[in-house]
């Protein structure tokens, strides 16, 4: 029996996130995985990423972030966070915690 999924997630919704990250051309995240090295299997790593947001386990546990220092236009640093690829889509979280 196939079971329905527990978040309506239209796969275009996460096509559409992926480029917005390409686009952002952000660096690697503490899994040490580049946009290019997520490309080499894109349609695979997309599909997993769907699966796993349409389930509802990406939102159970996020990844960790990439902390780094990053220099400040009047001197000094503050830190910034880096996500994985795969946890660097912009509203995900937010918009399915909210239903």
């Amino acid at each position: 029996m196939d079971k329905a999924k527990p978040f309506c997630i239209p796969k275009r919704w996460v096509w559409e996130a992926y480029k917005r990250v390409k686009a952002n051309r952000g660096a690697a995240g503490v899994d040490d995985q580049s946009i290019e090295e997520f490309d080499q299997d894109l349609e695979n790593n997309l599909y997993k990423l769907w699966n796993r947001l349409s389930s509802g386990s990406y939102v159970d546990v996020p990844p960790p972030v990439k902390r780094v220092e990053i220099d400040k236009r009047g001197g000094g640093k503050r830190p910034l966070g880096i996500p994985t690829v795969r946890a660097d889509y912009p509203g995900f979280q937010r918009d399915f915690r909210m239903g």
